[in-house]
């Protein structure tokens, strides 16, 4: 069976279960199930031998010589027991349950994934084939699973920017589904940027990603991500741990974090007061290598993330906008960053290209640094990506064209040429400008929350536009007031 056929089937499959009430989510879950039963299968037989340590009675064999109502138990079975194993099995496992409940269908599926060899398949067709079904999952705003997924050209973007080197370690310590781990994979295999010799192959494989990710769904669809594409071993430890990564230092340092952390609510506990009712408390991480403590997660990922680098480390991290401008630990934790790092880069970003509604977000590029008495940050570079820019999901969604003139300012292979393209008098619209360190510090808060464009809505009636894309940029900003009116509140009420 050839590439093209393959993805037709599974896709087409995908849309019969639909109509049974089987989402991409669950789809995805049970084609990962059975994909890596069936490879652990491929993998046992000559001339790889290998024991992944599936037991017999739960083999790909037995799978397939089962129908009916027979099939059914069996599956549930070997769902709940396998999850009970240690390494990369039992994390494939965890909490697994069978979605499918008719066992026609599901006899139906097994199937269609027995007549394939998955091992002989090339790496890049069975993950393109499952980057696919993730796309279309994060699509589905139902599933909620969007917020686990970043634009995949902005990641390439990102990794463009950072250019990872061979035999070096890379982390994600909100990984999602391990889009930055498999756009670094990309760059660093790509024979136009690196010739990896044998043992830079093996670290690729088995040393380079680090990652943290609590959602055991989404782990394990990370997991399986990786593992289609080269990633890891099938009968070896998981590359992903399951644990909060705020929660206690980094067991190792490393050269790169890339990453996205999750936006929304400030992290918080639930629990039943004295009189019965649900109360909220907001949790703060109480770590001696933090520089301020808060309540607010996207602070502390980054200064969780400026603690995991190596003093030559490099990071490029999605913030929302209120990293940029909130007071208290807030502006403590920048006035750090541009003390104690390079922050060198801030692309402002524009609405419409996370799945998530209303988020308005910058990407921080900054250089760890050893210990100094004097700032480590003399400018800052910022590009406006946001103002006059209208992207949406689905009609005019972010390309990885649309990036190019953000990476040729940015000059990764010699980011001490840069030049401004933003000029008073003679380029006014200039996308692309710096402010030095005692412009930023001198700031009300510090904030590096700066625009400098003006938004043409207000003054060219004449080219205003199109009227969904005006509809939908509104809808966004209102849901970015409404997210931020939702904190205020929930300050207020515990206040």
């Amino acid at each position: 069976m050839n590439t093209s056929s393959i993805v037709s089937r599974v896709w087409s499959f995908c849309t019969t279960l639909r109509d049974d009430g089987v989402g991409y989510g669950d789809y995805l879950e049970q084609l990962t199930y059975l994909i890596f039963l069936k490879m652990a299968d491929e993998y046992g037989k000559p001339p790889y031998n290998r024991d992944v340590g599936i037991p017999q009675k739960y083999s790909w064999q037995v799978l397939t010589s089962k129908k009916g109502a027979e099939l059914e138990v069996l599956y549930i079975e070997l769902l709940r027991e396998l999850g009970k194993h240690s390494g990369m099995l039992g994390q494939i496992f965890t909490k697994a349950q069978n979605k499918i409940q008719d066992p026609a269908k599901l006899y139906r599926l097994i199937d269609m994934i027995d007549s394939t060899q998955w091992v002989m398949m090339g790496s890049d067709i069975k993950g393109d084939i499952y980057e696919g079904l993730l796309e279309r999952n994060a699509e589905d705003t139902k599933s909620g699973a969007g917020q686990y997924f970043t634009p995949r050209p902005l990641i390439r973007a990102m990794v463009e920017c950072l250019r990872p080197e061979p035999g070096k370690t890379i982390a994600d310590p909100s990984c999602g589904t391990g889009g930055f781990f498999l756009a670094a994979y990309d760059f660093l295999t790509n024979p136009e940027n690196f010739q990896l010799d044998k043992d830079q192959k093996q670290f690729l494989k088995h040393n380079t990603f680090l990652g943290n990710e609590i959602v055991a769904n989404t782990r394990r669809l990370c997991l399986m991500n990786m593992f289609l594409h080269n990633i890891g071993e099938i009968d070896g430890d998981s590359l992903v741990s399951p644990n909060d990564a705020l929660v206690a230092a980094s067991p190792v340092n490393v050269d790169y974090v890339l990453a996205n952390p999750p936006f929304g609510k400030k992290s918080s506990m639930s629990f039943t007061n004295e009189e019965g009712e649900q109360e909220t408390d907001e949790l703060t991480y109480n770590r001696q290598d933090f520089w301020a403590t808060t309540s607010n997660k996207q602070l502390n990922f980054v200064q969780h993330i400026r603690s995991m680098l190596k003093t030559t480390g490099k990071a490029a991290v999605v913030v929302p906008d209120n990293v940029l401008f909130e007071g208290g630990a807030g502006e403590t934790i920048r006035r750090k960053l541009l003390d104690n790092t390079t922050l060198h880069t801030i692309l402002r970003l524009p609405t419409g290209i996370f799945y998530a509604q209303g988020v308005k977000a910058n990407i921080l590029f900054f250089d760890n640094q050893p210990a100094s008495p004097d700032a480590w940050t003399k400018e800052v570079w910022f590009y406006d990506y946001r103002t006059n820019i209208h992207h949406t999901l689905k009609k005019k969604p972010m390309r990885y064209e649309d990036m190019a003139d953000f990476i040729k300012c940015y000059n990764p292979q010699n980011p001490r040429k840069r030049v401004e393209t933003w000029h008073p008098e003679n380029n006014p619209d200039g996308r692309w400008r710096k402010y030095d360190y005692e412009e930023l510090v001198a700031r009300d808060r510090a904030s590096l929350d700066i625009f400098w464009l003006k938004d043409k809505s207000l003054t060219d009636l004449d080219n205003l536009p199109e009227p969904d894309d005006l509809a939908e940029e509104i809808i966004e900003n209102l849901e970015a007031g409404l997210n931020s009116f939702r904190e205020v509140l929930s300050g207020l009420s515990k206040a």
